[in-house]
C-alpha cells in the first residue's frame, strides 16, 4: 500500500520531494496542483470547524522569523533538542530514540542520554549506513538560526512552531477583543525544524505546516462557557498509560474519564470535539483512530495533560501522531512575562490571573498524507475516495466525445458550477480514461453530456465511490450539486 500511495502522490500531482531535478534534499516537499487543493481544503474545513466552537476564536497570521529573545524566554534556545548519535566510522548522524524504537518496537522518547547509550550497547545497535559503531549520544538543537540586518547583528530563528505567534500576540488581541476570555488565536502556517535524519516522508519534515488553536482561558470558569451536556452518552477512543501492553484502544465514556481519571471536564470536551472532527468530518474510520496518553516522563514538563491524536496508517506501519491536545497551564504567558517584562496578567470580575492555555495542534502535512493513505482503496486499483468538501475537485464535467454538438452544453454546465465549487472540465481521451483520472484524484462526482441529453435536457451523474450512474435533469443540477457537495444529499437517494 505504501508504494501505491507514493506512486499516486507523484503521478497525479499531490506531493513529492522538493528540488527533485537537483536530487532533492531530505525533509523538504512540494505540493503539486492536486495536493495544494487538497491541503487548502483540509485547512478550510479545519478552520470552519474549530473557529465555530466559539465566537471569540479568531484566525491570525504571524511572522515566520522570531527574535532570539522571544525563543530564549520560551525555552527553545536552550531546550528544543532531540537526542543524536553519530557513527564513528562514516560520520552519519541519526535520531537516537527513533533508531531504538525501530529496533525494539518500544517507545524510547523518554530515555535520558545515559539510558540511550545503555540501550544502544544492550541491543548492539549499529549504523544503518555502514554497520559501524556509534559514539556517545548528545543533544542537538533543531532550530534554524538566521542573521538579520546588513551586518547580521540581530540574532533570530525561523520559528520552530506557530504557537509562539499566538502567545506573543495575546496581550494586544485581548485588548482588541474587549478583554474577554476564553480567547482563541489560531494560526495556519509554516514552521521549521532541523530534523536530524528525516526518513519518513512527509511525516517528519524540516519545513512543514501547522494548524494550531491556542485557547487562552480561566480554568475556573472555562467550563461554564461550554455545553458540557454534549458529552452525555458519548465515548472517547483512548489508550491510557495504564492500558499499554493490555489493549490498544478502549472506548471510554466522557464522564468516566472525568470522574475516574480526573481529567478536566473542559479537556475531555475538546477531546470529543477533536474526535468528531476526525470521525465525522474527514471520515477517518473509527478502528483507525485513538487518543494516546503521554506519560509524565514523555510529555513536556509544562503540559498538565497531554494526549496525542493518532491514526493507523498503512504507509507508516501503524498508529502515528497527527495532532496533539495539550493543557499547558500558564507556562507560556508566564515565561514571556518574565522575558519581555510586559505584564500578561488580566483582570476578570475582580480577579487577576495569567490565563492558562489549552492547545490544539495539528500537523497539516501529516493530515493530508493520512487522507491519501486512508482513502486510497483497493477494490478498484487507484481509486481515491475523498469526502466532497476535501477533494481537489468536487465535480468533473465531460462531453461524452469531443464533438461540436456536445461541447457547448458541457461548457455551459461547467460555467454554471465553477463559481461555487471546484470543477474540472476535460474533453480529451476516452470517457473511461477520463473517469479513471478522476477516480485517482478523488473527484466524487462526474457529469457527462451525451447525445440523449441534447434532446431530453438530462446528463449522466456518476458516483466515484460506487461507479453508479443516474440520469438527472439539467435544470436540477444546481440543487443536486449543492446537496451532494454539502453531504446533505446522498447519491443513493437521487431519484
Amino acid at each position: 500500500m505504501s508504494e501505491d500511495v507514493q506512486s499516486l502522490a507523484k503521478r497525479r500531482g499531490f506531493i513529492w520531494q522538493s528540488a527533485e531535478i537537483y536530487g532533492s534534499m531530505a525533509g523538504f516537499y512540494d505540493y503539486g496542483a492536486m495536493g495544494a487543493r487538497l491541503k487548502r481544503n483540509w485547512e478550510n474545513v479545519w478552520l470552519k470547524y474549530f473557529m465555530g466552537l466559539n465566537d471569540n476564536y479568531h484566525l491570525i497570521d504571524s511572522t515566520n522569523i522570531l527574535p532570539e529573545a522571544a525563543l530564549k524566554a520560551s525555552g527553545h534556545v536552550d531546550s528544543f533538542t532531540d537526542p543524536l548519535v553519530e557513527c564513528t566510522k562514516c560520520g552519519h548522524a541519526f535520531r537516537a530514540d527513533q533508531l531504538i524504537e525501530e529496533a525494539t518496537s518500544t517507545a524510547a522518547e523518554e530515555l535520558s542520554l545515559e539510558e540511550i547509550d545503555a540501550k544502544v550497547s544492550e541491543i548492539g545497535l549499529a549504523c544503518p549506513k555502514c554497520k559501524g559503531p556509534f559514539g556517545k549520544a548528545m543533544f542537538f538543537n533543531m532550530m534554524f538560526p538566521i542573521e538579520v540586518g546588513t551586518k547580521g547583528t540581530d540574532r533570530a530563528y525561523l520559528r520552530p512552531e506557530t504557537a509562539q505567534g499566538a502567545y506573543l500576540n495575546f496581550k494586544r488581541h485581548f485588548e482588541i477583543m474587549r478583554r474577554k476570555l476564553p480567547l482563541g488565536l489560531a494560526i495556519i502556517g509554516k514552521a521549521y525544524r532541523n530534523e536530524i535524519a528525516p526518513r519518513q516522508g512527509v511525516y517528519r519534515m524540516r519545513e512543514f505546516i501547522q494548524a494550531e488553536l491556542q485557547i487562552f482561558m480561566d480554568p475556573e470558569t472555562f467550563s461554564d462557557e461550554l455545553d458540557l451536556s454534549e458529552m452525555d452518552g458519548k465515548e472517547i477512543l483512548v489508550q491510557l498509560v495504564d492500558m499499554r501492553g493490555k489493549k490498544d484502544v478502549q472506548s471510554m465514556p466522557c464522564r468516566y474519564l472525568i470522574e475516574q481519571y480526573k481529567l478536566p471536564d473542559f479537556y475531555v470536551y475538546h477531546m470529543l470535539k477533536v474526535q468528531e472532527f476526525y470521525l465525522d468530518i474527514i471520515k477517518i474510520p473509527k478502528n483507525k483512530f485513538r487518543f494516546y496518553e503521554k506519560s509524565e516522563k514523555e510529555r513536556a514538563f509544562y503540559n498538565r495533560v497531554h494526549f496525542d491524536i493518532e491514526v493507523d496508517l498503512s504507509t507508516l506501519g501503524g498508529f502515528r501522531e497527527l495532532a496533539g491536545l495539550h493543557y499547558r497551564g500558564d507556562y507560556d504567558l508566564t515565561k514571556h512575562q518574565i522575558g519581555s517584562k510586559e505584564k500578561m496578567e488580566v483582570s476578570l470580575d475582580g480577579r487577576k490571573l495569567i490565563p492558562h492555555v489549552l492547545e490544539l495542534s495539528f500537523g497539516v502535512d501529516r493530515n493530508v498524507w493520512a487522507l491519501l493513505d486512508i482513502h486510497l482503496v483497493d477494490e478498484r486499483t487507484g481509486v481515491l475516495k475523498l469526502p466532497p468538501q476535501l477533494a481537489p475537485y468536487t465535480f468533473a464535467v465531460f462531453p461524452l466525445m469531443k464533438k461540436d454538438e456536445l461541447i457547448p452544453l458541457a461548457k455551459e454546465i461547467h460555467n454554471l458550477l465553477k463559481d461555487d465549487y471546484d470543477v474540472c472540465y476535460d474533453q480529451s481521451g476516452s470517457i473511461g480514461k477520463r473517469y479513471a483520472r478522476m477516480d485517482e484524484i478523488g473527484t466524487p462526482f462526474c457529469i457527462t453530456v451525451d447525445f440523449d441529453g441534447l434532446t431530453d435536457d438530462t446528463v449522466t451523474l456518476r458516483d466515484t465511490d460506487t461507479t453508479e450512474q443516474k440520469r438527472v435533469k439539467v435544470d436540477e443540477l444546481e440543487r443536486i450539486a449543492r446537496g451532494l457537495a454539502s453531504g446533505k444529499l446522498k447519491f443513493k437517494d437521487l431519484n
